[in-house]
Parts: C-alpha cells; sequence; structure tokens
C-alpha cells in the first residue's frame, strides 16, 4: 500500500520536512508539494525530495489564462514531478492547453510524462458552504463534482482529486481507468486541531471505496510519532477499513 499513500508536506520548516522525510524512510514514496512550501522553499524542496527518488505530488492547482497554465506545466515538468493538479473549474480550453503542454514537453524531452489531475470540490466545503458560494443552482456538490470529473476527463486529464466520498460517482462516470487521489482522510478514534476538513473518510474507507491515493498530512506530520502514525495508516489501508 506504499504506492498509495501520499504524505502532504505543509510545513514552513525545511529542516523538519527533511527529517520528516529522512524519518519515514522507505515507509513513504509519494510526497505532496503545495503552495506552503513550495512558497518558503521553491525548487530546493522538490531537488531534495527527487534526490531520494521520492515521487511528488506537485499541487498548485494551477487556475489562469490557458496559455499560462500551459507554461506553468512546462516549468513543473521541467523539475521531475509525478503529478500535476489543475482546477478543473479552469475551463475545457485550460485543461486541453495543460495536456497538450506536458505531452508535447515530454515527447521532445524523451521522458514519460508527469500524470495531470483535476482539481474538483475542496474538501474544506460541505453543501452548505456550496450553495453560499455559488447561489442557487440546480447541481448538488456530488453532482458539480462529477460534472468537473467529466470535464477533466473529456480534456484528457488522467484523472482528479476530490474527496473520498465521491468516489463511487466519479467511478460511475469516469471509469476505472481514471485515476482519483483524496485527500480530505481522517483518523476515526482522532480529532485534528484546528481542522478544516469537511467531507472526510478514514484511510481504511477511501481505500476500500477504490480511491488511487490518500493524501494524509496532519495524521501523520502533526503525530508524536510519525513513524508509528504512517505505519497505522498503512495497516488500516492493507485491511480496508
Amino acid at each position: 500500500m506504499r504506492e498509495k499513500l501520499i504524505v502532504s508536506l505543509d510545513m514552513t520548516d525545511l529542516s523538519e520536512i527533511k527529517a520528516l522525510v529522512e524519518k519515514l524512510g522507505a515507509r513513504v514514496i509519494h510526497y505532496k508539494v503545495g503552495a506552503i512550501p513550495f512558497t518558503y522553499f521553491g525548487i530546493d524542496l522538490v531537488a531534495f525530495l527527487k534526490g531520494l527518488d521520492k515521487k511528488i505530488m506537485f499541487d498548485l492547482k494551477y487556475h489562469d489564462i490557458p496559455n499560462t497554465v500551459a507554461r506553468a506545466c512546462d516549468g513543473a515538468m521541467a523539475m521531475g514531478v509525478d503529478l500535476i493538479t489543475v482546477h478543473t473549474s479552469g475551463g475545457f480550453s485550460m485543461l486541453e492547453e495543460a495536456v497538450k503542454a506536458v505531452m508535447s514537453g515530454a515527447g521532445q524531452a524523451e521522458t514519460p510524462r508527469p500524470k495531470l489531475l483535476g482539481i474538483t470540490v475542496l474538501t474544506s466545503i460541505d453543501e452548505a458552504y456550496f450553495r453560499d458560494l455559488f447561489g442557487n443552482v440546480e447541481r448538488t456538490l456530488d453532482d458539480q463534482v462529477t460534472f468537473l470529473a467529466q470535464l477533466a476527463r473529456s480534456a484528457g486529464l488522467d484523472g482528479v482529486v476530490a474527496s473520498p466520498r465521491e468516489i463511487e460517482k466519479i467511478r460511475g462516470c469516469c471509469g476505472d481507468d481514471f485515476l482519483i487521489v483524496t485527500p480530505g482522510i481522517r483518523l476515526a478514534e482522532k480529532g485534528v486541531s484546528g481542522d478544516d476538513q469537511a467531507r472526510t473518510m478514514t484511510p481504511g474507507q477511501a481505500i476500500k471505496a477504490g480511491a488511487d491515493y490518500i493524501v494524509v498530512g496532519r495524521p501523520i506530520v502533526k503525530a508524536t510519532d510519525p513513524v508509528a502514525a504512517a505505519e497505522g495508516i498503512l495497516k488500516e489501508m492493507e485491511d480496508g477499513g
């Protein structure tokens, strides 16, 4: 199950990040580099992880005009990341240009291309928040997630980022070969201080539901013993909840 676990490095101390990665060792293959650590440490963090042969989910959630997003994807490719996130709400043209950029870049460099993932609806948003945000719309939050997943697939993306609660519906409309990466992972017996996740599942539940990857941050990063926390999550993933 190691290949299905992505640990989120939303931390602001590079020495702490390095110590955590080294402590977790071979237990963790994938790490998520998002807006917080990349703003602080930039390409140095990516280079550190690549130097340890780790795989990187580069989670800057690009959302801009098509040309800008395509050029940003070119830059992410040059760093050697493995997964790149873009906002599906940027629309079909933006998503399509991102796909063209990574395919063209990989062809020119004769290297495997990174997978492109579309952000659907953030896991901090619940149904009430969704209504406040978009007003009186006919779609439910679940409907919006599946609509955006279908948009991502039609534009040629490899998968989406969505809460584990939407896995079944996404599978139903996008198929088994479409990647589903699920944040919003929480342990059943433990809360997280300052938690802002609304649509969650446990690691085992998410894997059982069909997630290709789960993203875990605070339950490991904030744990008193991160190694024990990671091992417990891997065990639960193996057992399927």
